[in-house]
């Protein structure tokens, strides 16, 4: 190894690891039982540190915590004053206005204009910019010994008893018509009951094989791929850099429109619709905490700030998931993902002490703040950035020609390999990263909020992954409640009645007088990176 290669490498690089796995402790620890794991995420899972969440001062969860930084969000001042909306005249007026062009979004999107709906979609970036495209894989019960009552079961476990039944049913019922939904896209996929195929147990939590994919790439750039093309197809406007600054009510107290930001021009735009769909994401861009993040660069929490502050209620909003493998060194891959199929491959973790001290398969919460606690005990090793992490091993898998066929293996290898770190040679550093926003908008069944013409779809919406969310619901999510979330908003539109808009809402918002700047955070700061 060349250990002259890069100036910022750690000084204790390679600390106590041997290139030879047979070094480290061969016997996997176990799984952590149900109290060992909620002892050790109490104590060491950052949604758990009241020092890193604040008070929410106003509105529907008053005095409930969430993350510092979106409660000063919540309280700054808004893009546009009431006066300023009157000035403005209308640029569009459709039946359903979808914000977010991620895939929650464009699935919305497309069931709506399905419908028979006029759609627009208004996006802070490009079209397809989204988290959406970070993710690997799909879990559905359609494989052999599986079944939804399991699916839903592991779910609701997953999730720490925090999830709503109603929504974790109805995500794992839609699980096998939304697979077809796919394919009725043009993706070919593969999942574990397929003959020839193998199997493919990626994400920890579940207790049975049910990873599906797609064929030909990543599965979550293929979808995207797939329904940027329905889109135009469907011959549905689209504006990109156009992020969300406001929604408006109608006198009858519905969400009616909604002002966007013109990032090209810096003016603001008016858009009447008889329903909103927010698909805006999360906020894993905000940093957390100081957090490092796997999130793309607009996830600002930008739709719960609109949303709350135009009266929606959220749910289990202090809760964060931080993914257990994120790139610590080199600077230039910080945050980037080392998927969960590495560990289920068996790639072991590793503290300064050359031990393994966590079932590498257990759920995201436990792995995470298993490493968070090495970290704090002084078994991390930190790098010249201070970042705090320990060793992920995966040397022993170099050399399988069938692991190496993944498209999410053979990119992580290449991007690392490029700066210098070989993972299939030597180990390499990771920390857990902000990852998921587990809650989020409080939503029905059929996507509907607490303010009536507004819809939730996404990682925005909370309520159907509790406190943890298992690997491969993210993208079931998007595709069952994303379509729900389209039928509904069209239906609701069918009998909503135009109606004067206004910003009266923002009259009821407390300001933060010491802290001078608005929102929603339409670019995330720069925030010092540690863990």
């Amino acid at each position: 190894m060349n250990t002259d290669r890069d100036p910022e490498l750690p000084a204790s690089y390679p600390s106590k690891i041997s290139k030879n796995p047979t070094h480290h402790k061969a016997i996997k620890p176990p799984h952590l039982t149900t109290d060992e794991r909620k002892e050790l995420i109490h104590q060491y899972h950052p949604s758990h540190q009241n020092n890193l969440m604040a008070a929410i001062p106003f509105g529907p969860n008053s005095g409930e915590l969430a993350p510092t930084e979106l409660v000063d969000l919540l309280t700054s001042e808004s893009h546009i004053s009431q006066k300023e909306a009157e000035g403005l005249r209308t640029t569009a007026d459709v039946d359903v206005l979808v914000i977010g062009g991620g895939g929650a979004g464009l699935v919305a999107a497309r069931a709506a204009k399905r419908e028979g709906a006029s759609v627009l979609v208004a996006t802070k970036l490009r079209l397809g910019d989204s988290n959406t495209c970070m993710a690997n894989g799909i879990s559905a019960a359609i494989g052999n010994y599986d079944s939804t009552t399991l699916h839903f079961l592991d779910t609701l476990i997953g999730g720490n008893y925090d999830g709503n039944p109603h929504l974790i049913r109805t995500l794992v019922e839609e699980a096998s018509q939304s697979i077809n939904q796919l394919q009725e896209l043009g993706i070919p996929v593969k999942w574990s009951n397929q003959k020839s195929l193998g199997h493919d147990k990626t994400f920890g939590g579940h207790s049975v094989e049910r990873g599906v994919k797609a064929l030909l790439g990543a599965t979550g750039v293929e979808i995207i791929r797939a329904l940027k093309r329905e889109i135009e197809e469907l011959d549905i406007k689209v504006l990109e850099s156009h992020p969300i600054i406001e929604c408006l009510k109608d006198q009858h107290g519905k969400c009616s429109g909604a002002i966007l930001m013109n990032l090209d021009t810096s003016q603001p735009i008016l858009i009447h619709a008889k329903s909103v769909i927010m698909a805006t994401g999360g906020l894993g861009s905000l940093n957390c905490g100081g957090a490092i993040t796997s999130n793309h660069y607009g996830s600002t929490g930008d739709g719960i700030i609109v949303s709350y502050r135009l009266g929606s209620k959220l749910i289990n909003i202090d809760s964060l998931q931080f993914h257990p493998t994120g790139v610590a060194w080199p600077e230039a891959c910080t945050g980037m993902l080392i998927s969960e199929h590495f560990r289920h491959l068996g790639a072991r973790l590793i503290n300064s002490c050359g031990d393994r001290f966590i079932n590498e398969t257990d759920y995201r919460d436990a792995v995470s703040s298993a490493i968070f606690r090495e970290c704090a005990e002084g078994r991390g090793i930190t790098t010249s950035s201070g970042i705090k992490a320990v060793w992920l091993d995966a040397t022993n898998l170099h050399g399988d020609s069938d692991n190496m066929k993944s498209p999410t293996i053979i990119d992580t290898h290449s991007k690392l390999q490029k700066k210098g770190v070989d993972i299939f040679h030597e180990p390499f550093l990771v920390c857990p990263s902000l990852h998921y926003q587990n809650g989020g908008i409080e939503i029905t069944s059929t996507c509907q909020t607490s303010v009536l013409g507004l819809f939730a779809a996404g990682e925005v919406a909370g309520g159907i992954h509790g406190s943890n969310r298992l690997g491969g619901n993210a993208l079931l999510d998007v595709l069952v409640f994303g379509n729900r979330a389209g039928i509904s908003a069209a239906k609701y539109a069918v009998t909503a009645k135009r109606c004067k808009l206004n910003l009266d809402h923002i009259r009821n918002t407390p300001i933060n007088k010491h802290r001078p700047r608005k929102s929603p955070l339409l670019f995330p700061r720069q925030s010092k990176i540690t863990i």
